[in-house]
C-alpha cells in the first residue's frame, strides 16, 4: 500500500516538473523573460506593434516595430509574450592609451563637402534616441572615444577598436565598407594617439609632426596652408572647436612637437618631420611662402626683391639664429647662409666648403701665348646682417659662387695674365696675389660679402701641354747649372783653404827639426870664418917673424938669414894653402856638403816628397827639389843668405 502511494506521489512530481518546464520553455518561446549578464548589453528588437513598422531611419523612436532606442541591462527582463526579441552584446571596451572610432549607421546624411559627422550638438553615444532627435549625423563621427567601457546601442553605432568592431550582424555590403575603413584606420595607425618623442636609443629628440586637417572649409585661392587658429582645438584633438575658430582643411601651418595627442586619423593626418637645426657659424634666412603681405623694408634703394618682416610673405628681414626650430618646412624654406670664414677653391678634385663643389681651376692665357690653370682659394665671409640680402638677390650662397663670383674671379686673372709673360706670371705670385687682395675686395663688398683674402697656387699645363712643362725644365736646368758653378767655386775654395791647413800641419810638425837645421848651418859657417881668421892671423904672425928673422939675419950674417927664410916662406906657403882651403871653392864644397848631408837627414825624417803629387800652379814654389837645385847653385856662386832662405822654404 505504502508502495502504491510512494509511486503516486513520485509520478505527481514528475508531471509537475514536466509540466514546469513546458511552460518555462513556452514563457523562453514566448519572449516572456530574458536574462542579460551584468557585462552585456541587450538589445531589444520589437517583432510587431499596433503602431506599425518603422517608416523612415533604422531604429523605432515612437514604438513601432524595429530595434528599439533603449537597450537592456544585466538580469531578468519580462516582456509581452511573442513581441519582443532581445540580442545580447558585449560592451564596447576601449584598450589604455589607445583610440575608438564611432561610426553611425542612421542620421542625417552629410553634406556635400564635409567628411566627417558633426558633433558639435550632439556628442553622446550613450543617448540614440537624444542623437537622432538632435540631427545626428550618420557616418563617421569628429568625436572618438577615449580607453574605458562604453554603453553602445551597436544597432545605431558600429564601434571599431584596435582588437574588435561592434555592431548587430551585418550585411555583405556592410561589412566591405567597414572592412575598407578599418584598413584605413590600420594604415594611419588611428588607433594610437600621435606620440612625439625621443627616440629610442638615439637621444633624438628633434622630431616635430605636420598636421593635414581632413574636413571643413577650403583653402582660399593662392593658399597653401591653412593660417594658424590658435591653440583653442587643444592641438587639433578636439575638432569641432578647430571649426569654430575658423580652421580649414588642408595642410596646417601650426605643427606638433613633443609630447602625445588624441588625435581623429580620419579627421587629421599627421607627417613626421626632423625640427630644422641652424649650427653654429650660420644664421638661417627664412624664405616664407605664407602669411599676409608686408611692407618693403630693404629701402628704395634696394631693388633686388623686398625684405619683410616674419610671419610675412617672403624673406624675412630678421635672420634665425644658431639654433633649433620647430619650422614647417612646408611653409617656407631657411637657407643656411655662413657667418663664418668660408673657403672657396677653384680646385678640382678638392673643396674647401659646400659652396665650391664645381669650382674648377681658371684657364688663363699669357701674353707669350701659354694656356696655364691657375689654381686659387679665395676666403670670404658674410655679415649675418646682410646675410637677408644675399639670399633675396642670389637665392642661395652656392648660386651666389657659381653665377656670380665664379666669373668675376676669373676674368679678372684672365685679365691679368694677357699683360704678363709665363716666367712673369710664376715670378710675380707674390705681387699678383697682393694686387687681387687690394682690388677684389670692393668688388665683393659690391656683392654684400667681406673679402677676406686670396691665395694663389702654382700654374699647371692643361692635360696634354707639354711647352709649359719644357720651359719648366729649362729654367731648372738653368738655376741648376748656376748652382753648380757656385758650388764648383766653393769647393775650389775649399781645397785651397785645406791645402794650407796641410802646410801649416807640416810645417808645425817640422818646426823643432827645421830650427835645428838652421842652428847647425850657422854653426859650421861661423866655425869655417873663426878658421879662415885664425889662418889669417897666423900668416901674419909667421910673416912678422920671418921679417924679423930676415933682419936679425942681415944683422948677424947672411947664411943662417937664407936658412931663416927658407923656413919661413915654407910656413907661410902651408898656412896660406890652408886659408885658401877654407875660403875658396874649397870651403864651398865642404860647406855644400854639410848642407846637403843635413836637408837629407830633414826629409828622411819628414817623408816630405821632393817633388810634390799635385803642382797647382806653374812655378816651382812648394816644389822642394826646385828649391834644393837653386840652393845648390847660390852655394856655388857664394850667396849663403840665399841658401839658407832657400832651406827655410824646403823646411816649410
Amino acid at each position: 500500500m505504502n508502495g502504491l502511494v510512494q509511486a503516486g506521489w513520485l509520478g505527481i512530481v514528475l508531471i509537475g516538473v514536466v509540466m514546469l518546464l513546458m511552460v518555462a520553455l513556452a514563457i523562453w518561446v514566448a519572449g516572456v523573460i530574458r536574462y542579460i549578464p551584468n557585462d552585456r548589453i541587450g538589445v531589444v528588437e520589437k517583432l510587431w506593434s499596433t503602431s506599425g513598422s518603422v517608416q523612415a531611419g533604422l531604429l523605432a523612436l515612437h514604438g513601432e516595430a524595429g530595434f528599439q532606442p533603449e537597450l537592456r541591462r544585466g538580469g531578468f527582463h519580462f516582456f509581452t509574450p511573442f513581441q519582443y526579441r532581445v540580442h545580447i552584446h558585449l560592451m564596447v571596451s576601449v584598450t589604455q592609451g589607445k583610440i575608438g572610432y564611432v561610426f553611425a549607421r542612421d542620421g542625417i546624411d552629410l553634406p556635400a563637402g564635409q567628411t566627417l559627422a558633426d558633433n558639435s550638438r550632439v556628442a553622446d553615444f550613450r543617448d540614440v534616441r537624444a542623437f537622432l532627435a538632435g540631427d545626428g549625423q550618420k557616418g563617421p563621427q569628429r568625436k572618438v572615444l577615449r580607453e574605458g567601457t562604453h554603453i553602445v546601442n551597436p544597432a545605431l553605432f558600429v564601434v571599431m577598436t584596435e582588437e574588435a568592431t561592434y555592431s548587430l550582424s551585418l550585411d555583405a555590403q556592410e561589412k566591405a565598407y567597414y572592412g575598407k575603413m578599418r584598413d584605413l584606420l590600420d594604415e594611419r595607425q588611428a588607433f594610437t594617439p600621435v606620440v612625439i618623442k625621443e627616440i629610442a636609443g638615439t637621444h633624438d629628440s628633434d622630431q616635430l609632426a605636420i598636421v593635414t586637417v581632413q574636413d571643413g572649409p577650403g583653402l582660399p585661392k593662392d593658399e597653401l596652408l591653412a593660417p594658424d587658429v590658435g591653440d583653442i582645438h587643444n592641438s587639433f584633438q578636439e575638432p569641432e572647436k578647430f571649426l569654430a575658430a575658423g580652421g580649414r582643411r588642408g595642410r596646417q601651418e601650426r605643427v606638433l612637437v613633443e609630447g602625445t595627442y588624441y588625435i581623429n586619423r580620419l579627421f587629421a593626418t599627421v607627417e613626421f618631420i626632423r625640427k630644422t637645426v641652424i649650427p653654429v657659424g650660420y644664421v638661417g634666412v627664412v624664405v616664407s611662402y605664407t602669411g599676409r603681405r608686408g611692407d618693403d623694408l630693404s629701402g628704395s634703394e634696394y631693388s633686388h626683391g623686398e625684405l619683410v618682416e616674419s610671419g610675412c610673405r617672403g624673406v624675412w628681414r630678421d635672420p634665425l639664429m644658431p639654433g633649433k626650430y620647430a619650422f614647417n618646412t612646408y611653409a617656407g624654406k631657411i637657407e643656411l647662409v655662413p657667418t663664418t670664414n668660408f673657403v672657396l677653391m677653384w680646385k678640382s678634385g678638392e673643396s674647401g666648403s659646400s659652396f665650391d663643389s664645381n669650382l674648377r681651376e681658371i684657364t688663363l692665357i699669357t701674353k707669350d701665348a701659354f694656356e696655364p690653370q691657375l689654381p686659387l682659394s679665395v676666403v670670404v665671409h658674410i655679415d649675418y646682417r646682410k646675410a637677408p640680402m644675399v639670399v633675396q638677390r642670389f637665392g642661395n650662397v652656392e648660386q651666389l659662387v657659381e653665377q656670380t663670383l665664379d666669373p668675376m674671379v676669373s676674368s679678372y686673372f684672365k685679365n691679368v695674365s694677357q699683360t704678363k709673360t709665363f716666367i712673369e706670371l710664376i715670378q710675380s705670385r707674390s705681387e699678383l696675389q697682393g694686387n687681387a687682395s687690394t682690388d677684389m675686395r670692393e668688388r665683393f663688398q659690391a656683392y654684400s660679402l667681406e673679402f677676406e683674402e686670396v691665395l694663389i697656387g702654382t700654374p699647371k699645363p692643361q692635360a696634354g701641354d707639354t711647352q709649359i712643362e719644357n720651359i719648366m725644365a729649362q729654367l731648372r736646368d738653368r738655376q741648376i747649372a748656376r748652382e753648380q758653378v757656385e758650388t764648383f767655386a766653393q769647393k775650389q775654395i775649399a781645397a785651397d783653404k785645406q791645402r794650407e791647413l796641410n802646410e801649416a800641419e807640416q810645417r808645425a810638425a817640422k818646426q823643432k827639426e827645421l830650427t835645428g837645421s838652421l842652428v847647425d848651418i850657422s854653426i859650421k859657417e861661423n866655425q869655417g870664418s873663426a878658421s879662415v881668421k885664425a889662418a889669417e892671423k897666423r900668416r901674419q904672425e909667421i910673416e912678422a917673424l920671418a921679417h924679423a928673422e930676415k933682419f936679425k939675419q942681415e944683422m948677424e950674417g947672411t947664411g943662417r938669414a937664407s936658412a931663416i927664410k927658407s923656413v919661413g916662406e915654407a910656413e907661410a906657403a902651408a898656412i896660406k894653402a890652408k886659408s885658401e882651403a877654407l875660403q875658396g871653392e874649397g870651403a864651398d864644397k865642404q860647406l855644400m856638403q854639410t848642407v846637403m848631408l843635413r836637408l837629407a837627414e830633414a826629409f828622411e825624417t819628414s817623408k816630405v816628397p821632393l817633388v810634390p803629387q799635385i803642382q797647382l800652379g806653374g812655378g816651382s814654389e812648394g816644389n822642394a827639389f826646385s828649391t834644393l837645385l837653386a840652393l845648390m847653385s847660390s852655394l856655388k856662386a857664394g850667396e849663403l843668405s840665399e841658401s839658407i832662405s832657400g832651406v827655410s822654404k824646403i823646411s816649410n
